[in-house]
């Protein structure tokens, strides 16, 4: 059944502008903007089939909403109704409209952060024939110069046992070809466990991961699609990969010291994961970073579905006032102040003086001397 014009519409506006990969290259399905002296980091997304890799990469990174992904198939195996398959050991060969033959056991997508930074996402499809494969024949492509590798398991799969063994093959790999690439499991799906239980078995399934890691370490997230867990799991990843985040977070704080901010978030612009922030107030949600991502997201496909787009936004009550610009070319930031005697022209004055400082910031390769503020 072909798709109808409004959903092939709604796709269009959530996926974004896209660009045709370079000839002889795969196909990645999040546009192929690649700079030249790029920082490339090669992250590994991994699971076994129908865990949900391929609905939260959406999210996150190609933009669409969590009901759209109910229309996404599995990685790999996506439109086969409509596409001549050629079978064989190592991987499935898709026949296209006009002949030409494709190989998609992995999807590969360059995901631009950060001025110079890119992330070479790896979707490798989850079919027990792939994951075979990539402990065999393709063992070493697949995991030769991995920074990440980012294992998602089903909570609810019926199949744990085979779970976990694919899993430990993983870390087998891993640790001969790319020692010290960090580990993260997602627990994903948790949305479908009843919420009492949700504690409980995310704490076993965490305390079986970390057994099984062992001698290396992974981080363990829960995560939904269906709430801000997917973001807070993300964020944490992409933090861990970002060259200069020390000397980021140590001028961020100085920025929130000078102006007095009682809390300043600043967010990848594209994704809208949070990559850095500094608070001087305690505040009372622990989610609250992770929420603000993701209203604010939605509240951008908003926008854009109507033709426009977001740039600012202020929230202001009896309590407090929060700002939210473009801050560079690759963020947003979020300034929240209590004071009422600052008014919000010298906040915005403040946010547009140091756009400047960040933006040089973001162009310095590697750790260097830091940038302060004066």
């Amino acid at each position: 059944m072909e798709e109808s014009d409004s959903e092939k519409k709604m796709e269009k506006e959530n996926l974004g502008p896209r660009m045709d990969p370079p000839l002889g290259e795969p196909e990645g399905s999040l546009g192929w903007v690649i700079p030249n002296a790029a920082m490339k980091k090669k992250v590994l997304l991994m699971g076994k089939s129908g865990s949900g890799k391929t609905s939260m990469r959406s999210i996150i990174f190609a933009n669409y909403i969590a009901r759209d992904t109910r229309r996404l198939g599995a990685t790999i195996l996506d439109r086969l109704h409509s596409l001549q398959i050629n079978s064989s050991l190592s991987t499935y060969s898709l026949v296209d409209s006009v002949g030409s033959t494709k190989t998609f056991d992995v999807e590969h997508s360059h995901v631009r952060f950060l001025g110079n930074l890119v992330l070479n996402l790896w979707d490798c499809g989850g079919q027990d024939t792939f994951m075979e494969n990539y402990f065999t024949s393709q063992r070493d492509n697949i995991f030769q110069n991995v920074e990440v590798l980012i294992y998602v398991f089903d909570v609810e799969s019926r199949e744990l046992e085979k779970d976990m063994h694919y899993y430990q093959s993983c870390l087998e790999a891993i640790l001969q070809n790319s020692p010290d690439a960090k580990i993260f499991c997602l627990v994903h799906k948790m949305d479908l466990v009843q919420e009492d239980q949700r504690d409980l078995i995310f704490k076993e399934r965490e305390e079986d991961l970390r057994r099984l890691s062992r001698p290396l370490e992974c981080s363990c997230f829960r995560t939904s699609i269906w709430d801000e867990t997917l973001y807070k799991a993300w964020s944490s990843i992409v933090y861990q990969l970002i060259p200069n985040v020390q000397q980021l977070e140590m001028n961020l704080r100085n920025f929130a010291e000078i102006i007095e901010a009682d809390e300043v978030l600043l967010f990848e612009r594209a994704t809208f994961l949070v990559i850095s922030h500094y608070q001087c107030k305690e505040q009372r949600d622990a989610h609250r970073f992770e929420k603000i991502s993701n209203i604010i997201k939605q509240f951008k496909l908003s926008c854009s579905k109507l033709a426009a787009s977001f740039q600012s936004m202020e929230v202001r009550n009896s309590n407090f006032a929060a700002f939210i610009d473009i801050f560079t070319s690759n963020t947003y930031v979020m300034v929240v102040m209590s004071d009422p005697s600052i008014p919000s022209a010298a906040t915005l004055i403040n946010i547009r003086n140091a756009r400047k400082h960040f933006e040089k910031l973001e162009r310095v390769d590697g750790p260097k001397q830091c940038l302060l503020m004066r």
